[in-house]
């Protein structure tokens, strides 16, 4: 496993464990930048007009379009480790 990977996998497991609920618009971020490194470009089909919560997370992730898995990793580690610095 790559030492970025490693470090992604961290993140998303110390996410979890946030003193504070991030505000929407960072949920949104988070969620958008892990599919993006997770997964690369959004895929499937967009949510329907009443799945307000879908259809937000889908256009985060759309936003993304073209961004490279491993710069996506690399923000999300960034995103996380200003939320919850590593303490290490």
């Amino acid at each position: 496993m790559s030492e970025l990977k490693q470090r992604f996998d961290e993140a998303q497991a110390r996410v979890k464990q946030l003193d504070e609920r991030p505000d929407n618009d960072t949920l949104l971020k988070l969620y958008a930048l892990y599919k993006q490194g997770a997964e690369g470009d959004v895929s499937g089909e967009r949510p329907g007009f009443f799945d307000f919560v879908g259809v937000a997370k889908y256009e985060a992730w759309d936003k993304l379009q073209g961004t490279g898995q491993e710069e996506a990793m690399q923000r999300y580690i960034d995103l996380v480790d200003s939320l919850a610095p590593d303490d290490s």
